[in-house]
């Protein structure tokens, strides 16, 4: 859709782009200089803020390594959380912060992969190093930098880059007068790039072509629904939820694209009377939680929003009582890696050494 202040906003994209292109301009000619880690790196990233199913993605990287015997550790930044400098948000055998002092979506990634240890630090290196101090009797196999296209400070064992097949890819502007975070060439840096969200074969071709120019293997990926789950009640968890379908139902989230939300929901046979969506990552308040809540109660309609906002939400015990005090729910979602999964698959090995 066209920015109508895009003619403003054009000349703070110019000034960013030209900053961003210097300091890669320096990693290029070894000025500023990368660390190299002790421990095998694999960074997932992307060009674009958010959309491109990355979260997801890590999911499944960490499980791969899992299933394969070797014990990942996830280092994010933990956007918007509270806490500051290096924090353990799991240990590998138990979770020890919420979302609001680990950030939403490593919260998530901490539940649903209890055996990975998962660090939070502005400084990633701080986070490695954090790692190999206190885990040193059982050093992980590998170390995943969740959301690093752009950090160049580590060097990487594996480089994988995440294009979201929704987005007009050619036409992409640079923050804030579009997504980028840096010029689309610089997809050069990738090892591996995977085509992300691809409902149409047709689009997915055209991309793969203009992908293809940057000679890297492309994975053809897309997201599938995971369960619905459902329950209510103060002390109700994830764990315990039963399966809820044909629901009438508020939607509501902060994402960055929402009406993929609502298309998974359609296809899971929720009726959405109604919507209510946030910028992503905002935290939700009380005052904004009960207005959701006696809308749905007033219309009899069920809660549901995404598995990210309510590992947002549990954070904080009040806002789950409020929401789960009538019938809530929340659906999960899974990466479909449909085509390249074996190149996948010997990539990551090859980055541990196997």
């Amino acid at each position: 859709m066209h920015n109508p202040f895009s003619i403003f906003l054009r000349p703070f994209a110019l000034s960013y782009r030209s900053i961003v292109q210097l300091r890669n301009t320096l990693f290029d000619r070894q000025i500023f200089r990368s660390w190299k880690s002790p421990i095998p790196v694999v960074s997932i990233g992307n060009l674009s803020a958010g959309g491109t199913g990355k979260t997801p993605l890590v999911d499944w990287v960490v499980k791969y390594y899992l299933s394969i015997g070797c014990k990942p550790a996830i280092i994010s930044r933990g956007y918007l959380r509270e806490s500051k400098g290096v924090q353990l948000v799991s240990d590998g055998q138990k979770i020890i912060l919420n979302s609001k002092e680990a950030g939403d979506e490593t919260a998530m990634l901490a539940w649903n992969n209890p055996d990975a240890i998962v660090v939070v630090a502005e400084k990633r290196k701080d986070a490695v190093t954090y790692i190999t101090e206190h885990f040193a009797k059982r050093l992980p196999g590998v170390i995943i930098l969740d959301d690093a296209f752009q950090h160049r400070a580590i060097e990487r064992n594996l480089n994988i880059a995440i294009i979201n097949t929704a987005e007009p890819f050619t036409k992409a502007k640079m923050l804030p007068e579009g997504r980028l975070r840096e010029p689309l060439k610089n997809l050069s840096r990738a090892d591996l790039i995977i085509l992300n969200k691809i409902t149409d074969e047709e689009q997915a071709g055209l991309l793969i072509k203009e992908l293809e120019k940057i000679g890297r293997p492309v994975i053809k990926a897309r997201i599938k629904n995971g369960e619905l789950v459902c329950f209510s009640g103060t002390n109700a968890s994830p764990d315990e939820a039963p399966v809820a379908k044909n629901l009438n139902a508020l939607a509501f989230a902060g994402i960055a694209n929402p009406k993929s939300f609502l298309d998974s929901l359609t296809d899971e046979g929720v009726n959405i009377v109604s919507h209510r969506f946030f910028r992503d990552h905002k935290p939700y308040t009380v005052k904004k939680l009960q207005s959701i809540r006696r809308e749905a109660e007033k219309k009899g309609l069920s809660l549901i929003t995404t598995e990210k906002d309510y590992f947002r939400m549990l954070g904080n015990p009040e806002l789950i009582r409020i929401i789960t005090s009538i019938p809530f729910h929340y659906l999960k979602i899974e990466t479909d890696i449909f085509e390249g999964k074996d190149t996948l698959q010997l990539m990551l090995k090859a980055a541990i050494g196997k």
